[in-house]
Parts: structure tokens; C-alpha cells; sequence
């Protein structure tokens, strides 16, 4: 199993936020490049960028940091997600060098787009679906949308995307554990990989997802446990490279 460390960008920092809210901010970092580093020496396969302005905006406000990070660290891999919402904005990461980009709001709210970029851009687009309760959210978390996150997920895997994404918002930023069974359940449900993000806090939780690989839980993503200390991240990674 990939352990992702996440690298949230807010006005070029690198910040966490609690459940999605921008005001419910901690920084951690007034270099983000740096911080980048700091995974990357720790054995990080895969980073996880998510542009928070960006994804408020519906435009970027972070690529420029993106971009930096990529060319500082050409061997690691990139996902990108947060104002993702048109082929010109993909086209300028994958031509930064970004490996994925993840579509987020924009697949819920126009469900079309993921199959045209996914015809357009094979092998690099990864779907995020933030889910409460079974139910999507949209829009930085701030609606759930109607829609099931089991029937989405087959929709977008026959449109053909690399993985999916899943977080469970309730738990996001929290540290109260993984939601595994939810994880799981949604892998099962598809054959294309699952990363799992939202509540990491410790060790046990690394074991918990490492116990359902089998299910498609090929990745999980980590973020303030790493920042706070709850999880030694070089410790955790080997953790989950043995499953």
C-alpha cells in the first residue's frame, strides 16, 4: 500500500484544515517546497497536492508552488486536485510534468467532463469523491449533493479514470480514525483502485487499511496526523509498503 503525504496549499503555504473549512485553518509551513522535501527524503513515492484557493476560486491560485515542487523533485510522483474544472487547467499541469490530476467537483456537477478528459488525457485522471454518509459532497464540502458514492464511482470507472479518490468528510482533519469499512465497501464495489483519505491518526490506522488491499485499497493519503506528530511518516510508509 502507497502512504501519500498531503501538501494543502492556502496563499502558498502549506496549511491543514478541519472538515474543509477554509477559516479552520493551522499553518505549517511557509515553504512549501521545503515541506516537500521533508516527505520526499522520508522514502514519499507520491505527493498529494491539493490547491485549496484553487478549489474555492474554480480556477488555480497555487500552480505556480505545484509547479516548483515538480521541478525540484522530478523523481516523485504528483497528484494534483483543487480548481480543476477544465481541459486547459489539466493540459497546464500534465505539461508542468503533474502525473495525475484529480477532478473533484466539476465530476459531480458535470459528469460528461470526466469522460471527455479521460478519453482526452488517459492514464492521468484520478476522480475525488468526498463523501458523508454514502452521499457526495460538492463545492468544498460547504453541499451534499443527492448522489450515492457507490453509483458515481462505477460511472466514472466505465468512463474510464485511473482511481478514485475517496474521502470520508466527516473524519477528514479530525484524527478519529479511518472510516475502513466505507473505504472498503467502495473498492469492492469497482475495479479500479481506491486511496483512501480523511482521519489517519496513528499506526493502527495504517494496519486497518493495510488489512483491506485486497478489496482495492491500493493507497492511503495523510495529512495533519504527519504535521502533529501522531504518525512518524517514514515509520508508517514502511508500515505500509508490506502489505
Amino acid at each position: 500500500m502507497l502512504l501519500i503525504p498531503a501538501i494543502d496549499l492556502k496563499d502558498g503555504k502549506c496549511v491543514r484544515l478541519r472538515q474543509g473549512r477554509m477559516e479552520d485553518d493551522t499553518v505549517f509551513s511557509d515553504d512549501p517546497v521545503a515541506m516537500a522535501g521533508k516527505w520526499v527524503s522520508e522514502g514519499a513515492k507520491r505527493l498529494h497536492l491539493v490547491d485549496l484557493d484553487g478549489a474555492f476560486a474554480g480556477v488555480p491560485r497555487n500552480a505556480e508552488v505545484i509547479h516548483a515542487i515538480r521541478e525540484v523533485y522530478p523523481d516523485v510522483q504528483i497528484q494534483v486536485g483543487g480548481g480543476i474544472r477544465d481541459e486547459e487547467t489539466i493540459q497546464g499541469y500534465l505539461n508542468a510534468g503533474v502525473d495525475y490530476v484529480i477532478v473533484g467537483t466539476k465530476a459531480v456537477s458535470a459528469p460528461h467532463f470526466v469522460r471527455e478528459v479521460a478519453a482526452e488525457f488517459p492514464n492521468h485522471i484520478i476522480v475525488g469523491l468526498d463523501a458523508k454518509d454514502g452521499k457526495v459532497a460538492i463545492d468544498g464540502w460547504s453541499k451534499l449533493s443527492h448522489h450515492d458514492v457507490i453509483d458515481l464511482a462505477q460511472k466514472f470507472e466505465d468512463d474510464g479514470v485511473e482511481a478514485i479518490v475517496y474521502t470520508d468528510i466527516s473524519r477528514d482533519g479530525m484524527m478519529e480514525g479511518v472510516n475502513v469499512e466505507a473505504t472498503a465497501r467502495l473498492a469492492r464495489s469497482i475495479r479500479i483502485p481506491v486511496i483512501a483519505s480523511g482521519g489517519i491518526r496513528s499506526i493502527q490506522d495504517i494496519h486497518a487499511l493495510g488489512k483491506v488491499v485486497g478489496d482495492g485499497v491500493v493507497g492511503a493519503i495523510t495529512g495533519r496526523a504527519i504535521y502533529e506528530g501522531t504518525l512518524n511518516f517514514a515509520e508508517a510508509r514502511k508500515v505500509a509498503e508490506e502489505y
